[in-house]
C-alpha cells in the first residue's frame, strides 16, 4: 500500500507531503490543476519512463520520496533480495533528478538502478487509463491475466516443466546430430589413423628405448674391431703364446738355478691365468656383439614410423598411445552415432508429445475459463450501461512456448453486429474506460497488495453511469487501496478519502497544492463539480444528497 508521497521542486510543485489510506482515495480539482504532475511523479520515483523536464523552474534538482507499506509475502521483498537491499515492513523509494538530467535512485537508502525500481514497481502499482499500455490494454499480458482468473496453476505450472524438458531433449539431440556432423566430415580421417595406430601400436617410452638400442647397434662395428685385435693380442698368436714360452724356456732353466727362479714362475703361471679369463671374457664379448645388420634395420625402421607418425599428428612420441586411444574413441562415437540419434530422437518425441498433452489441457481449460470470464464481464457492462456491447476472450493457436501454444486477445463489439477488435483499438474514451472497470472487477481476486491507480477512467460518463462506476471502484477498493483521479462527483463522492488538487499564482509564480478534505469541504468541492465555479444551494444539497 502507498502510504506516504512526499514531492520537492516538481514542475509547478514546490513542496507537497501527502499521506494516502487504504480504500479508494479520490483526487479532484479543475483541469491543468496538476493531478497528471502527482502521476507524473510518482511514476518518475518509480523508475516509469516519461517527461524529461520535471524540474521546477528555478531549482536545482527536484525530488521524489514514496513510502510503501509491505506486508509478508509481498513480491516486492525477493527484489530487494535479489538486488541485495535490506527489506522489512517499510519501504524507502526515493529519486533525485537534477537541472541537467541526472537522476539518482535509493532505495531504503541503498543507491538502487532504474531497473530494480521498474522491477519493484510491477509489484507496487496497477495503473489503469485510456493511455496505459503497461495493463489491461497490453495484449501481450492478457494471457496472463486469464490464466490468474483461471486460477488452476497446477496446469500451467506442468505445461512449463513438459516445456522445459522438451527443450532439454531437443538440445541434446541437437548436440549429438552437430557432433555427428562433425566426426562423420572426419570418418576418412578417422578410419585411417586409427588403422595405423593399430598396425605401428605406439607403447609408452618406446621411442627412447629405440634410440637407445639403435645407438648401441651403430657402435657394435667400431667396437667389435677394437675388441676382435684385442682378442688378437691375447690369443694364441700373441701373449698367450708368447707366455707359454716365457714359461717353458724358464721352467728348463730352473733345473740348473736351483729355487732362484721359482718365484718368476709362479708368477708366470698367474699371468696365464688371468690371462685366459682376460681372453675367455673377450670371446664372450664378441659373441654378443655379434649383431645381425636386419635387426638394426628393423629397430631403425620402428624408430622412424613412431617419429613420423609423431610429426604428423604435431605430438610428442610419448603421447602417441593416448592420442590413438582418443582417435579410436571419436570413431566408435561415429559407429555408435547413428544409435545414440535415434534415442535420443524417441526421448524428444516422448518429450513432444508430453508437452503437447499438457499444453492441449491448459488450452482447454483456459477456454472453459475463457467463457468465464466472457459471462462475468458482460454481467458488469450491464449496470455500466453497455448492456449492447459484446466482451471476448480471443483464444488462439501460436508457437508452443512455456506457457502453452496459445495467445490470448481480449476484444470487444461496442454495438450488434459491428465486428470486434482489440480494447484499445474499438471502444471510445468513455467505452474504454467501463471495459477496464468492468475487467478489473471480474479479474480482481482476493486482496491485492497492489495499489490501483485509474486515471480519469470515468471521462465520457455521468449520471447513474458515473455512479454504476464509482461503486465498483469502491467495491475494488474494499479489499486493498485504490487512488482516482476523476472529474465526476458521483465518484468522487463514494471515496472514503478526498483530496483537491489546486493551483495558484503567487509572485508570478504558479504552484500546485493538493488539501485533504473534510466533510464540509467536500460538500463544497463536489456542489463545485456539479454546478461550476459558481456553487448554488441546489448544488450543495445535491452534493449532500451524493455524499448521502
Amino acid at each position: 500500500m502507498l502510504r506516504g508521497l512526499d514531492i520537492r521542486d516538481m514542475l509547478i510543485i514546490d513542496r507537497l507531503e501527502l499521506e494516502f489510506r487504504p480504500g479508494l482515495n479520490v483526487l479532484t480539482g479543475e483541469t491543468g490543476a496538476g493531478k497528471s504532475i502527482l502521476l507524473d511523479s510518482l511514476g518518475f520515483v518509480l523508475g516509469w519512463r516519461g517527461r524529461a523536464d520535471l524540474v521546477r523552474q528555478g531549482a536545482e534538482q527536484g525530488e521524489v520520496t514514496a513510502t510503501f507499506d509491505l506486508p509478508d509475502g509481498h513480491a516486492a521483498h525477493a527484489i530487494l533480495e535479489e538486488a541485495g537491499i535490506p527489506t522489512g515492513p517499510e519501504l524507502l523509494l526515493r529519486r533525485v533528478n537534477t537541472s541537467d538530467g541526472r537522476k539518482t535512485a535509493w532505495i531504503n537508502d541503498r543507491r538502487a538502478s532504474g531497473e530494480v525500481l521498474r522491477a519493484l514497481s510491477d509489484t507496487l502499482i496497477e495503473l489503469h487509463g485510456q493511455h496505459d499500455d503497461r495493463g489491461l490494454l497490453n495484449p501481450r499480458g492478457h494471457l496472463a491475466l486469464l490464466d490468474a482468473f483461471m486460477d488452476q496453476p497446477d496446469l500451467t505450472a506442468a505445461t512449463r516443466d513438459a516445456w522445459r524438458k522438451r527443450r532439454e531433449a531437443d538440445k541434446a539431440l541437437t548436440a549429438a546430430r552437430a557432433t555427428l556432423e562433425e566426426v562423420q566430415a572426419e570418418e576418412e580421417f578417422l578410419r585411417h589413423a586409427v588403422a595405423e595406430f593399430d598396425k605401428l601400436d605406439p607403447q609408452p617410452g618406446e621411442d627412447e628405448a629405440l634410440d637407445a638400442q639403435r645407438r648401441m647397434m651403430q657402435a657394435a662395428g667400431k667396437v667389435r674391431d677394437d675388441i676382435a685385435r684385442a682378442g688378437q693380442a691375447l690369443g694364441s698368436d700373441g701373449a698367450e703364446s708368447l707366455l707359454t714360452d716365457a714359461l717353458r724356456w724358464l721352467e728348463d732353466a730352473a733345473e740348473h738355478m736351483g729355487d732362484r727362479l721359482d718365484g718368476a714362475i709362479a708368477a708366470l703361471g698367474r699371468a696365464a691365468t688371468e690371462l685366459g679369463e682376460a681372453s675367455d671374457q673377450v670371446d664372450r664379448c664378441m659373441d654378443d656383439l655379434d649383431i645381425d645388420p636386419l635387426e638394426l634395420e628393423r629397430t631403425e625402421e620402428r624408430l622412424f614410423a613412431i617419429r613420423a607418425l609423431s610429426r604428423k599428428h604435431s605430438i610428442v612420441p610419448d603421447d602417441l598411445p593416448a592420442f590413438g586411444d582418443t582417435l579410436r574413441d571419436r570413431l566408435a562415437r561415429l559407429d555408435g552415432g547413428a544409435d545414440d540419434i535415434k534415442d535420443l530422437e524417441a526421448a524428444f518425441q516422448a518429450a513432444t508429445q508430453a508437452y503437447d498433452a499438457a499444453a492441449d489441457q491448459l488450452r482447454a481449460a483456459r477456454a472453459e475459463a475463457a467463457k468465464r470470464l466472457d459471462a462475468a464481464v458482460m454481467a458488469e457492462l450491464a449496470p455500466l450501461k453497455m448492456e449492447r456491447a459484446v466482451f471476448t476472450t480471443d483464444l488462439r493457436p501460436t508457437d508452443p512456448g512455456p506457457d502453452g501454444a496459445d495467445e490470448a486477445t481480449f476484444t470487444v463489439a461496442t454495438n450488434p453486429g459491428a465486428p470486434a477488435g482489440a480494447l484499445n483499438k474499438i471502444a471510445s474514451g468513455g467505452e474504454l474506460s467501463r471495459f477496464l472497470l468492468a475487467l478489473k472487477v471480474c479479474l480482481r481476486g482476493e486482496r491485492s497488495d497492489a495499489t490501483m491507480i485509474f486515471d480519469e477512467i470515468d471521462r465520457g460518463v455521468g449520471g447513474a453511469t458515473a455512479d454504476a462506476v464509482g461503486r465498483r471502484l469502491a467495491q475494488l477498493a474494499a479489499t486493498g487501496q485504490v487512488l482516482v483521479v476523476t472529474h465526476s462527483p458521483q465518484v468522487a463522492a463514494l471515496g472514503a478519502h478526498h483530496w483537491r488538487v489546486s493551483k495558484q499564482v503567487q509572485n508570478d509564480v504558479t504552484l500546485s497544492t493538493v488539501t485533504p478534505l473534510q466533510q464540509d469541504d467536500r460538500v463544497d468541492e463536489i456542489a463545485r463539480m456539479l454546478s461550476g465555479d459558481r456553487v448554488t444551494p441546489e448544488a450543495r444539497a445535491a452534493a449532500l444528497a451524493l455524499l448521502g
